[in-house]
């Protein structure tokens, strides 16, 4: 009888998570309740789960309302009526109220507070709370409503004392200040669950109502089939087909990829066709194959990354670029009959070209049936502790002060300990429905069948569940995923055509893997822009390891890894790369299985080998227990019974026991932080085709990688890589430079858009009217013909946009007063021909000239870095004691290193103190790291951009040498001459 339940995701209300409602439910002695949040279904899956796990019969509804006013509640009789209500919130979540719902299938339940003005139809009912049992006969407005009165106990939190927690939640949905409450959006006193007995009780008096809702709630038969699949079926028009088709598919792409009288790959594709047939998946390829043929069409770029690229049915339909069999990857890590979770493909296209994409799918295959995956963003304790802090009425100061300074509670406000209670009560609560990375959901019935769609901003609209959920219900997602990098490769393409005309295979990664230069530039770290690998910390590994092929590559991107590093392993890897005849193998079989690296389980299939290998167990269940070993399973039973069958399978293979307890034991361990071989595989194709366009187009490939935006570095690095290439670097031009950067032959022009505060529309007028009348001739001629304010015209002045004039900004600043007249309306006149105005007067203009270094000054403002040397301006002109290339030969010698500061890694020692890895370039143009440690970094501080004076330790490992700081200062410059 229990008719208005709500879980945590009735957001900023509701208190419980779904298994804590049917635990408490479960206490109370109820044997059926309606789960019905607040304009949501998030919930329904989980709590329908645990009601089947504790024996509590679940129905669902959704609570409407606007405004925090509560408009009525439906509950779904079916799973029609399910589908109904989705279909209902969908329609209206966006509108000023929700209309009636008038459907069959459909109970509609309605507050006291709110009735249709209007008889009620035998689907609608009132809710009567047991507050108001007692008041009944003065209620006379509802006496000719007794046969629609529903028992109404509303459950929000488990207990009175939490109904503070449920206002202070109110409060910030509602974001005023606790005593400004509304109480009428808030839960009465009494929403918590009671005793049935005690429930049923309170209607003594009224015992036809709870009759009446006992008959209701036993109507309701809402089911849900959670092992049926709810994927798009066929891609063509049968299970049949689709295999046709896919093989089909397949063996075209072999004829490219492989000899065709390679008889292990085309073992290999018949027993992976084998597997996908008979789990039924030929749709989930076939709808992969079919997204990424549109993309080809369009001239998209895509990579297909994650444990999809173990497949070489994938590799064959260009879904991927990895070839299993080179790497010795395992079909089984991706999809095996005993994987109780759904896998899927991971694809990223650029971050300019992947709205396209999901617009295609959902045209493709129809807007009732897609939707993209949500997740939820949760409290965190830092924004609780903002949020609590402005309900109880704080100050900024004092909230800033509990956040920055949590370990002072001397200086904090009265109230501190109060508010740290409740954010940490709160902490990891649903605030919101979020849009997930990349997940696309295709399904055979329309979506609205499992949840209501919520629209987001971009027009796609998202499910109520997450990824997790989706895996529980029978749903495989499509990540259709976007990133920068493969938008630095697109332009560079198109840039390498327009510049020099020259037309470039990026897929043609066989002979890139063979090519000296890119070999030569992956060894010496010389990888600024290219992705994955530009870091600091991955350039310093590159280095360390001097990787010069694919696969050490594939390893670099894998140890790379917070949890490997972390681990130590990372270094242990270093070792045996550089000593590989030390290495001792627990056993043949890691010498057979891991010799590539070096005995160390870098990636997630190695647990897999050596389970297989060494133990015996079946690929499909080695991939099960690296799953177990790694917590992504829940059942511990299988866990324990693969456990088992290890140690079994070891003794009957003469294995002595300790030697398997290691040999479980480093497995077990690894399997937390290994990394899927394929993901690195796929990172490293992409790094491999970044490196290529760096090493043979530097100039295209720097322009590519600022237009992008997203690198590891600010525009100014890379701008700084193509001046080393042979670039000319030239300030914003009105007549040559376009929004974004450009380039000529060897002149890179930088783009408009790095002008602080400059106007985007303007700077589309400026250039449309050069491409259809011809540059600008003087200052007088451009603001005759584009309508500019003074402010943006001096921005312009500023930069030296105007230097074809010939003219200095000083000079140009004064002339623009006669450009300029203050009582002239700021509108281009669009003449034909030049008006009088448009002509250059002939005055003589003053001597104004810029003084020193003015101009840097001016280009550090307005696009927040110098066109010219950092070190030009300093007072001193000490540059250091030898340019940065030379420092593996000081190895352990104190020296002074001049530097200009480009970026800084803090990591936090065993101890829990903060030290930084710091990156700088030289005067001569090289880059050298820095290693600070806490007690330098207490008496010599890190203070902002600029040039330092580093007084340090040379200290090489593996051939890397690195500055160990005992004194840094940042050093003076010279006055700005403008002020």
């Amino acid at each position: 009888m229990l008719f208005h339940c709500h879980t945590f995701f009735s957001f900023r209300y509701g208190l419980l998570s779904p298994e804590m409602l049917v635990q408490e439910l479960k206490a109370k002695g109820y044997t059926s309740f309606v789960l019905t949040d607040i304009n949501n279904t998030s919930a329904v899956f989980e709590v329908y789960r645990e009601a089947l796990k504790q024996g509590l019969k679940m129905n669902v509804g959704i609570e409407f309302r606007r405004n925090g006013q509560w408009q009525y509640t439906a509950v779904a009789k079916s799973a029609t009526g399910f589908r109904i209500i989705n279909e209902h919130l969908t329609a209206h979540q966006h509108c000023n109220s929700f209309p009636p719902l008038f459907h069959e299938e459909v109970l509609v339940i309605f507050p006291m507070n709110n009735l249709p003005e209007r008889a009620l139809t035998a689907n609608e009912f009132i809710s009567f709370p047991p507050e108001q049992v007692h008041r009944w006969p003065s209620l006379k407005h509802l006496h000719p409503y007794r046969e629609h009165l529903l028992m109404g106990l509303p459950i929000t939190f488990s207990a009175p004392k939490d109904r503070q927690l449920h206002r202070l939640l109110c409060a910030i949905d509602q974001n005023v200040l606790l005593s400004k409450l509304d109480k009428s959006r808030i839960a009465t006193t009494s929403a918590f669950p009671i005793p049935k007995k005690d429930y049923i009780e309170y209607y003594a008096s009224m015992p036809d109502v709870v009759q009446q809702s006992q008959e209701l709630l036993s109507m309701c038969t809402l089911h849900f089939d959670l092992e049926k699949p709810r994927n798009k079926r066929f891609y063509t028009c049968s299970d049949k087909d689709d295999m046709a088709l896919l093989r089909k598919l397949t063996y075209d792409g072999f004829a490219y990829r492989y000899s065709k009288n390679d008889r292990y790959a085309r073992a290999r594709v018949e027993k992976e066709l084998r597997v996908i047939e008979q789990l039924k998946m030929g749709a989930y390829f076939l709808i992969t194959w079919d997204m990424l043929r549109y993309a080809g069409n369009c001239g998209f770029y895509h990579v297909g990354r994650g444990s999809g690229a173990n497949s070489i049915v994938a590799y064959c339909l260009k879904i991927t670029d990895v070839d299993p069999v080179e790497l010795n990857l395992y079909f089984e890590r991706f999809i095996n009959p005993y994987r109780s979770s759904p896998p899927d493909f991971d694809i990223d296209f650029s971050w300019d070209e992947r709205d396209q994409i999901l617009d295609y799918l959902f045209k493709r295959y129809g807007k009732d049936h897609v939707a993209l995956m949500a997740c939820y963003n949760t409290f965190k304790a830092k924004s609780l502790i903002r949020e609590l802090g402005k309900v109880f009425g704080l100050p900024k100061g004092d909230i800033d002060c509990m956040i920055d300074e949590p370990n002072k509670p001397k200086k904090h406000h009265e109230m501190a300990r109060k508010i740290y209670r409740y954010a940490h009560r709160l902490q990891g609560i649903p605030n919101h429905l979020s849009i997930h990375a990349g997940g696309v959901l295709i399904s055979e019935a329309p979506i609205t069948c499992c949840t209501p769609l919520l629209q987001m901003p971009k027009g796609f609209p998202i499910v109520h569940f997450d990824m997790h959920v989706a895996e529980d219900i029978g749903y495989y997602k499509f990540d259709v995923l976007s990133q920068r990098g493969l938008g630095h490769i697109k332009e560079c393409v198109k840039l390498v055509q327009e510049n020099l005309g020259v037309s470039i295979d990026v897929h043609d990664i066989q002979s890139f893997k063979k090519d000296e230069r890119i070999k030569h530039n992956l060894k010496i770290g010389k990888t600024i822009g290219c992705f994955y690998i530009e870091s600091p910390a991955m350039r310093q590994l590159l280095q360390k390891l001097s990787c010069d092929n694919y696969v050490s590559l594939v390893a670099a991107s894998s140890i790379i890894r917070p949890g490997v590093a972390k681990s130590g392993m990372m270094k242990t890897y270093i070792e045996r790369a550089h000593h590989p005849e030390k290495v001792q193998y627990l056993h043949p079989v890691f010498e057979e299985h891991l010799g590539e690296t070096y005995g160390v389980m870098v990636y997630q299939e190695d647990v897999i080998k050596i389970a297989h290998h060494f133990a015996g167990i079946s690929l499909d269940e080695a991939d099960i227990l690296r799953r177990a070993m790694s917590g992504k399973t829940r059942s511990k039973t299988a866990f324990q019974e693969l456990q088992d069958q290890f140690f079994a399978n070891c003794q009957a293979r003469g294995h002595a026991r300790a030697l398997s307890e290691e040999v479980w034991r480093q497995m077990e361990s690894f399997s937390g932080y290994s990394f899927c071989k394929a993901h690195s595989a796929s990172f490293a194709v992409e790094s491999y085709q970044s490196l290529f366009l760096k090493t043979y187009y530097p100039l295209e490939f720097m322009v590519a990688v600022i237009n992008n935006f997203g690198g590891f570095y600010f525009a100014e690095l890379y701008l700084h890589e193509a001046r080393l290439a042979g670039a000319n670097i030239h300030a914003p031009c009105i007549n040559r430079s376009s929004w974004l950067t450009s380039i000529r032959q060897k002149d890179i022009y930088i783009g408009f858009v790095h002008i602080k505060s400059i106007n985007q529309k303007l700077i589309q007028e400026i250039i449309t009217e050069r491409e259809q009348k011809g540059p600008f001739r003087s200052l007088a001629d451009f603001t005759s013909r584009v309508a500019i304010g003074r402010e943006q015209l001096e921005l312009l002045i500023r930069i030296d946009a105007f230097r074809f004039t010939g003219h200095s900004p000083q000079q140009l600043q004064w002339k623009k007063g006669l450009c300029l007249r203050p009582n002239k309306p700021k509108v281009a006149t669009g003449l034909l021909f030049a008006s009088e105005m448009a002509q250059e007067q002939k005055y003589e203009l003053p001597t104004l000239e810029q003084e020193g270094n003015e101009g840097f000054f001016e280009q550090l403002d307005l696009l927040g870095f110098p066109l010219s040397s950092p070190f030009d301006i300093l007072r001193t002109s000490f540059r250091g004691d030898f340019p940065a290339i030379d420092l593996v030969k000081y190895q352990g010698q104190t020296v002074r290193m001049l530097g200009y500061y480009i970026t800084r890694k803090p990591v936090r020692t065993v101890k829990g103190e903060i030290m930084n890895f710091g990156s700088f370039i030289d005067a001569w143009g090289y880059f050298f790291d820095s290693c600070h440690f806490p007690p330098s970094l207490q008496h010599s501080p890190f203070q902002g951009r600029g040039c330092y004076l580093i007084k340090g330790k040379v200290v090489v490992e593996f051939g890397f040498p690195t500055v160990e700081v005992e004194k840094m200062v940042k050093l003076p410059q010279k006055a700005d001459p403008r002020y």
